[in-house]
């Protein structure tokens, strides 16, 4: 029987949680087409993420936990998925967006003559069997249709935070098979020496909410302490640390930026939302002192509410807030932070 594949995305033996949301999409495409939904999952403790797969709504899982699998390399992984995909004949193979997501899909796709559709935000299956995406492109500036072909496998990158995962039942099970590897260790060429982890960065992708700011941080009214080399980027970097942070920090969310912020060195790159930044899909997005130009717009303007604060009243980003404040940054998010502490308790 053919069934919907989603990849499960894992890192150190756990499912990353976006992987989820690629799950409660191929099911409901597999609930459309009446088939299956199967979890791929491959790598360490990869039966145990299967278990946990089949707790999200997966009704089968495929797993290989061989040692060529324990760190991600493209050519073991694409080369098992495009075996499994051969051998099965799924309907679709689904895996959030992530760069490995992407690379495994769109290599497998090659491997297998398939068609691959990428950043897709909603699904639609339709009468003959083929599946109608829905995708922003031009940076977001408008929505496409794409849609695959209802007689070959579809490889479909979904864009995060885009789809909701099933609810959890904590009593379902998943039926598991085991898988062999398609390749053996002499014929990887990449070899993984080692991981650095990197410390102090933040996951802008998974955050639910989002408080960012701009190039008028550098607003800040308070004065420099004397000595400072650049009184300027240390008035924004102040203004990250004790005007936006507080916000964040009541409101549970990340702090982000635009690239202008970055470019003049008010805070790291890791915070960066935009066309050369972070691609994100908050339930909220609070745009302090952030004009909106477009390479912002296309890293965010997918979030479901829009706050803008802004001096200027014609500020582009005040197109596609839900609500906008005119006025200081540093009058508005303080006083907002001291109400918002008063009515959750904080």
């Amino acid at each position: 029987m053919s069934a919907v594949f989603v990849w499960i995305e894992t890192f150190h033996g756990k499912a990353l949680n976006s992987s989820w949301e690629a799950l409660g999409a191929g099911k409901l495409i597999a609930g459309k087409l009446g088939v299956p939904v199967t979890a791929l999952v491959f790598g360490a403790n990869a039966s145990a993420v299967a278990a946990e797969a089949g707790t999200y709504g997966a009704d089968k899982a495929l797993v290989c936990e061989d040692a060529t699998l324990t760190d991600f390399r493209l050519e073991p992984y694409a080369a098992l998925l495009s075996h499994l995909v051969k051998t099965h004949q799924p309907k679709a193979v689904l895996a959030i967006g992530t760069s490995r997501g992407r690379e495994l899909l769109s290599a497998s796709a090659a491997d297998t003559d398939s068609g691959l559709i990428t950043e897709a935000t909603s699904l639609e299956v339709l009468a003959d069997g083929s599946i109608k995406v829905m995708r922003p492109v031009y940076a977001g500036k408008i929505l496409s249709e794409a849609i695959g072909s209802g007689a070959g496998v579809q490889y479909l990158a979904l864009r995060g935070r885009a789809f909701k995962p099933n609810d959890v039942n904590p009593g379902a099970k998943a039926e598991i098979t085991t898988a062999p590897p398609a390749l053996a260790e002499v014929d990887i060429a990449t070899k993984i020496e080692r991981f650095d982890e990197e410390t102090g960065t933040v996951n802008l992708t998974d955050a639910a909410i989002i408080v960012s700011g701009g190039r008028a941080m550098a607003n800040n009214p308070k004065e420099a302490p004397a000595g400072v080399p650049d009184a300027t980027i240390w008035k924004a970097q102040d203004g990250f640390s004790n005007t936006l942070k507080p916000l964040a920090d009541v409101l549970g969310a990340a702090v982000g930026a635009s690239r202008a912020a970055v470019d003049a060195g008010y805070i790291p790159y890791a915070h960066q939302v935009g066309q050369t930044g972070k691609t994100v899909a908050p339930d909220l997005y609070v745009a302090c002192g952030i004009s909106g130009a477009i390479q912002h717009q296309a890293g965010m303007r997918t979030s479901k509410v829009i706050v803008a604060i802004n001096k200027d009243a014609e500020a582009p980003i005040f197109k596609l807030a839900r609500y906008g404040l005119v006025g200081d940054l540093y009058q508005i998010v303080p006083a907002l932070t001291a109400e918002l502490k008063k009515r959750l308790g904080k």
